[in-house]
């Protein structure tokens, strides 16, 4: 744009007048059709620009204790509903049991238990998250699932000061919304979480 500063707030400022000059019946002159064009033109660059330079990351999003959190997709491997899975004696209690899925035996996990936040029980909206990494694989409890959503890895702030304890250490961020990031190669990785076959 020729190393000329823009003012961006002027910019918007006249196409949002002129805008609402054409929608009162303002017909405007062919030279100001033009100026109007090319204005819309950079700012559309400019967003587009903003777009593709800022890194974001998918997630999936779901509740756990009524509160939203996310992973990133990247490493979920597939989510699936909860069902038939085996109780295990003499694990941790936060440990729910073993699930065959596609005959594959996934230790599903109750992360709220784990994190120690109220629980709610078991129902038909419960899902399982699949994480994996090259070297493990877990099944997180999921009270429900809500989508799967881009955010910008700029929204991602430190963790608040009330996520303190064992919780603290899984988060990756939060955003504005109080959105809970959990790491999930924090999780894949902790001694702590994962059910070892000897026991």
């Amino acid at each position: 744009m020729g190393g000329k500063e823009i003012d961006w707030n002027q910019l918007h400022q006249r196409m949002a007048a002129a805008n609402a000059m054409i929608a009162h019946g303002w017909i405007p002159s062919p030279a100001e059709r033009k100026r109007i064009l090319k204005e819309r033109a950079e700012l559309l660059a400019v967003a587009e620009e903003k777009q593709t330079t800022e890194q974001t990351i998918e997630i999936v999003e779901f509740l756990l204790a009524r509160e939203h959190y996310g992973i990133e997709s990247s490493s979920i491997r597939e989510v699936y509903p909860l069902k038939d899975y085996t109780p295990l004696p003499g694990v941790p209690s936060f440990v729910l049991g073993l699930m065959n899925v596609r005959g594959r035996i996934i230790s599903v996990v109750d992360i709220k238990r784990f994190f120690d936040m109220p629980e709610k029980g078991i129902s038909n909206l419960n899902k399982v998250i699949i994480i994996n990494d090259h070297k493990m694989e877990l099944g997180i409890l999921a009270d429900e699932i809500l989508g799967v959503r881009n955010i910008a890895i700029s929204e991602l702030d430190q963790p608040l000061p009330t996520l303190t304890g064992i919780l603290e250490k899984f988060v990756r961020g939060v955003t504005g919304e109080c959105l809970v990031v959990l790491d999930a190669a924090r999780i894949l990785a902790d001694q702590n979480i994962v059910v070892h076959e000897e026991v």
